[in-house]
């Protein structure tokens, strides 16, 4: 009986690490995406009830796959995290992704590693957001806020590699992206002014969201998680 017990734990052990390895990684099954997609969120929400038991986030994770690749949606009845699958985005991403990744070996990692990866807790960020504040997103400031909860998390759990092979690949794609703030204007005021336009031109909004990745990942002085939303719980007075 012990012997069966300890090759059950075992088993149960090594098809957990066999999953947790695949996220950040580029998916073909949709299937196994949404899974552990759902898993993700789940750990991420009780995360938040663990910094405050009576704060709840309620969410779907779906397969949703849209030139808007991964976003979170708070319209209609129910709130959702929707995910992209790599074959089903359109041939002009796909393009987008090889080009600035550096062929379409690295754009499919790139893919991987963002919209199958970092993103996701990036999108629950939103989720919280909204849930203390109401409708604030489409604004530089509400973007910079959820990368930040998005990389404390996964340092939270342990993916400093992860994070790594992100932030090389961030640094070598903004290098390649047009800088599209006019002279004068500063990169908060501009997206402010044009998030809508420049949420559609993957272009513009890569310049803004992997420059804000390298910012944040660079911040040595933020918190650990747990203190990052008790902190924003209380400058909202909802602690």
């Amino acid at each position: 009986m012990k012997k069966g017990w300890v090759v059950f734990v075992l088993l149960f052990l090594s098809q957990l690490t066999f999953a947790q390895k695949e996220w950040f990684s580029t998916f073909a099954d949709s299937t196994a995406l949404v899974k552990q997609a759902n898993q993700i969120s789940s750990t991420f929400i009780k995360d938040i009830a663990n910094v405050k038991p009576t704060l709840v986030l309620t969410l779907k994770t779906r397969l949703n796959t849209t030139p808007y690749l991964i976003y979170y949606d708070d319209d209609g009845k129910q709130k959702t995290a929707n995910l992209p699958l790599w074959e089903q985005v359109i041939p002009e991403q796909k393009a987008f992704f090889y080009e600035v990744a550096g062929g379409e070996v690295e754009g499919k990692e790139v893919f991987g590693l963002f919209f199958n990866g970092f993103y996701l807790p990036h999108e629950l960020g939103h989720a919280l957001q909204h849930k203390i504040e109401g409708n604030v997103l489409g604004s530089y400031e509400s973007e910079y806020f959820a990368n930040v909860v998005a990389m404390l998390w996964w340092k939270k759990q342990g993916k400093k590699k992860e994070l790594e092979q992100c932030y090389r690949y961030a640094k070598k794609m903004w290098a390649k992206l047009p800088n599209p703030i006019p002279e004068g204007m500063t990169i908060e005021a501009y997206f402010k002014a044009n998030y809508q336009q420049a949420s559609q031109n993957p272009y513009t909004y890569g310049y803004m969201q992997f420059k804000q990745f390298i910012l944040v990942y660079e911040d040595k002085n933020l918190p650990t998680f747990d203190e990052f939303v008790k902190n924003y719980l209380i400058s909202k007075a909802k602690f």
